[in-house]
C-alpha cells in the first residue's frame, strides 16, 4: 500500500494523452505535475490519502526533483497556487505533502463543474529557487 499511491502517478503519467511530458524545468528543480479526477483512484487509495472521490473533483499532483543531485532525489518545496476557468472564477489550491519513502508529492483537491476548463497557476518555491507552472485541463463528469 506504502509505494501504491507512487505507483498511480508513474501509470497516470503513462496513461495521460499524447502530449508533451507535464514537466517543467525551474533552474536545478525538475517539477512534475498531473491532473486528474480523482474518480481514477481506487476507493482504497482515495482513503489511505484523505482524498475525496466525486465525480465533480479533480486531484493536482506535484513533485519536485533535485537535478543537481545524483538519481535525481524528491525535495521538500512550499507550493501554493489557483486554477481559473472561462468565467474568471478562481479556486485557491491546497496542497499537502505526501511521503513515502524517499519520494515527496503535493496534492490538492479542486471541484469542478462538466466540461469546465481551468487554467492552473501554481508557484513552486525551494531554497530560494522559485518559478510557476502554468498548464490547462477540462474536466468532464462521468
Amino acid at each position: 500500500m506504502k509505494n501504491m499511491f507512487f505507483l498511480l502517478s508513474a501509470l497516470l503519467f503513462s496513461a495521460l494523452p499524447a502530449q508533451a511530458e507535464q514537466l517543467k524545468n525551474i533552474g536545478e528543480l525538475e517539477v512534475h505535475y498531473s491532473s486528474f479526477p480523482s474518480t481514477f483512484l481506487t476507493p482504497e487509495v482515495a482513503s489511505t490519502y484523505r482524498i475525496q472521490r466525486s465525480r465533480y473533483s479533480a486531484v493536482v499532483n506535484v513533485t519536485v526533483l533535485d537535478k543537481s543531485q545524483q538519481g535525481k532525489p524528491a525535495v521538500a518545496a512550499v507550493l501554493s497556487g489557483t486554477a481559473r476557468n472561462l468565467l474568471g472564477n478562481e479556486k485557491r489550491l491546497s496542497f499537502r505533502e505526501v511521503r513515502e519513502g524517499k519520494a515527496i508529492y503535493y496534492i490538492a483537491e479542486i471541484s469542478h463543474a462538466n466540461e469546465e476548463s481551468l487554467k492552473f497557476n501554481i508557484d513552486v518555491s525551494q531554497n530560494g529557487t522559485n518559478g510557476t507552472i502554468n498548464f490547462k485541463q477540462t474536466f468532464f463528469v462521468d
